[in-house]
Parts: C-alpha cells; structure tokens; sequence
C-alpha cells in the first residue's frame, strides 16, 4: 500500500477511535445515571446544628456595574445568623463599578450587615488573585463563592452548609439554573448543554465516587481544605478546576448537592460563548499539563476513577478531533475509502452525547420536546467552535499565550 493513503487511513481511523472513547464515556455516563435512579440516594444522616459555622460569602467582581447592584442585594438576603456571617465583595474592577459598589457596601453596613470591599491596586491572578487576597481577612470556617451573574435564594446556606458535619466534605458545588434560558436560540442550546453536565455528568461523579469538580461558583468550601491544598493557584485559567482535582489528590471529598439550584445568566452573543469556552479549554489542558501526571500515579485512586479522571479532564479535546475529521473526511473519500468502513463502533459511540443531552430532565430544565429539537444546533455550535477551542486546547497544552 502506497505510504500516503496508507498514513491517511491511520490518522482517521485514529482520530475516530479517540472520539468513540468520548462518546463511550458520554454513553456509560448516562447508564450509571439511569441506574442511579432505579436506586435510593445515599443520604448522610445529619445532625440538628446547635452552632452554626462561620462562613465569609466571597464574591469576586470585575466591572460587573449591571449585576452587582442584584448579587449585593441576594448575598445579603441570605437566611443565616447575621453574627456567623462574612461578605467580602472582592472588587478588582476598573470602571465605575468600584463607585457603585462602595455606595451599595456602605448602605448594607449602616444596615447592620458585616460586609466589606475589598479593592486591589492590581488585577495579579485576576479571579484566583482575588479569591486568595481575600482569604488574609476572612474570618469563616466555610468560603462562599458567586460571580457577579448568580442569584443564591435566601435559604442556600440552610441547605448546604449542614453537609459540612461530614469532617471529609472540602468543597461542595450546587446546580447552575439559568434566569436567561428563553432569551435567544442560543442561550436555549447552552442551557441543554451546561443541563447535562450539572444533571446527569456531575451527578454521576458524586454518586460513583468519581472525581469532580468545583464549577467556580455557586459552592462552598471549607477553608482548612484551600489551606491543605495549597490554596488558590494562578497559573491556569480554572483555578476552580486546578484546587479541586488537587484538594481531591490531598485525601479530601468533593461533592455535587443538584436538588439546590442557583440561577444565572448564560452568554447572549456567540462572541461573549465563544471566549467562554476558549478560556474554558485552555485553562482544562493547563490543568491537565500541571497535575495529571500526578492523577495518574495517584495509587489510592482505582484505575477507574483515573480513567475517568482523565476524560473529563482532557474532554475538550474533542474539538480538534471533530476538526480532524472534517479536515480528513475528503482525503479519505479520495485515497483510502475503506476507511469509511473500518471503525463501525464509532456509529455506537456517537449515540453517547445526544443521549446524555436528552435524559437531562429535572426540576427548571428545558422540555423533552424541546431538547431534541435543540440537539442538531448543539452540534452546528459543537463545530463552529471547533477551530478556536482547538487553539485554546494546543495553547493550554503548549504552555502558550499565558494565563
């Protein structure tokens, strides 16, 4: 066989061989779910608190003059023993939202509510930045955190700190909601999509003992965790991803509560998306350069939680091989067509992402009816996106373009 159709072949056959693993996970991940829910919940049996902890509420803002002014409003509202109870609004914005939420913080103090802004004279380790600066005057025992675009209910802290009687618990990150879900098609598609990752994917992890991650709000951690595992870090783009996985190696629990939902706002315009996940990816193979390694070596882990480890950590990297098959599909019908034929389990396989996108059902979630007419635009974005998170992918492996 000439070298060229020969080395064609290969790659494709390659390259769908490694997206049939993708599509496998996405496929076994929605069986565990479905037999998770043949079977009882496992509950911790939790004691009435006759103390409630310390907690400090961090919310790290960056000229966010359209939402501040509804976080303030929500973090204060929340139903908790006004003594036990810390905000720090870690301001490291550049307009006039620092003016904004001076006037909101001093409002909320003559009120009688411990808060405080905390404004830096520098933007280092921007989000991660913040969140560690913030932690030299904290004063709770659990750390809240919510970006400026979430809306906690007054009850959050009742349903979640009492988990913490757990002495393993470090972090536990609660369900995204959407306030915007109806806005556009767009926001429709990015609601199926982030729904199958808190429903089922998410659930899956916590269920299984899997490894997880903190979505970077919407969570509470315990600050003795952040200690131990070296605190927050700014060398990747997903500190919150970064802590968790190395929170998790220190012998610490990370879990998921989906039956507390926070609401939020989805990007409205494909540029706003588009850097969302640009961002997203290359800060998921910056991780995946810095710690997996170590997750692999990881003897206390079963080899099947370092599998899974490894595909949710490395599943951005999915973009460059959809981008690999369009780039291979005419050069296989031209020199190698055979290879059409060579791989039949990639048709089983590719059944694993729609599936998971349409057993996403729970409370505040789109219709059956209307998640499967969203899955064709979930695909049509899947590959539009495609050539820029591939950049961010080889970038965040590569160690390029910085954080």
């Amino acid at each position: 066989m000439p070298i060229f159709p020969f080395l064609i072949g290969f790659l494709y056959i390659l390259v769908l061989f490694s997206l049939a693993l993708f599509g496998f996970r996405d496929l076994f991940t929605t069986i565990l779910f479905l037999a998770n829910q043949m079977r009882p919940r496992r509950k911790m049996k939790l004691k009435h608190l006759d103390e409630w902890p310390s907690v400090t509420i961090q919310l790290p803002i960056y000229n966010e003059k359209y939402t501040v002014k509804r976080l303030l409003r929500a973090v204060t509202q929340l139903d908790y023993p006004a003594d036990r109870l810390q905000i720090q609004v870690l301001d490291d914005s550049t307009d006039e939202t620092s003016r904004l939420v001076s006037q909101l913080v001093d409002e909320y103090k003559s009120a009688g509510t411990t808060i405080e802004a905390i404004h830096r004279n520098n933007r280092q380790g921007y989000k991660a930045g913040a969140l560690g600066y913030g932690l030299s005057t904290a004063t709770g025992e659990l750390i809240g955190i919510f970006d400026a675009d979430f809306i906690p209910q007054p009850d959050w802290l009742k349903k979640t700190v009492p988990l913490f009687q757990d002495p393993n618990l470090g972090c536990l990150q609660t369900r995204w909601g959407h306030t915007n879900r109806k806005y556009n098609l767009l926001t429709r598609a990015e609601a199926v999509g982030v729904d199958g990752h808190f429903v089922i994917e998410q659930t899956v992890r916590s269920e299984n003992n899997f490894l997880l991650n903190f979505n970077g709000t919407a969570g509470l951690w315990r600050r003795a965790c952040i200690d131990d595992a070296g605190g927050w870090e700014w060398d990747t783009l997903t500190e919150d991803l970064d802590l968790s996985y190395r929170a998790q190696m220190r012998g610490w629990k990370v879990d998921y509560l989906p039956d507390v939902i926070v609401p939020a706002e989805l990007p409205s315009q494909v540029e706003a998306f588009k850097e969302q996940q640009f961002r997203w990816a290359k800060g998921s193979f910056q991780v995946v350069r810095k710690i997996l390694p170590q997750i692999i070596n990881q003897a206390d882990f079963p080899w099947h939680v370092r599998l899974m480890a490894l595909l949710h950590l490395t599943g951005y990297i999915v973009h460059p091989l959809m981008l690999a098959v369009l780039l291979l599909t005419l050069p296989v019908g031209l020199f190698v067509p055979a290879a059409f034929r060579a791989f039949p389990l990639s048709i089983v396989a590719a059944f694993g992402p729609p599936l998971l996108y349409t057993l996403a059902d729970a409370p505040q979630t789109a219709s059956l009816r209307e998640r499967l007419r969203l899955l064709p635009l979930l695909v049509i974005i899947g590959f539009g996106l495609s050539l820029s998170t591939s950049i961010a992918v080889f970038e965040g492996l590569l160690g390029r373009g910085g954080v």
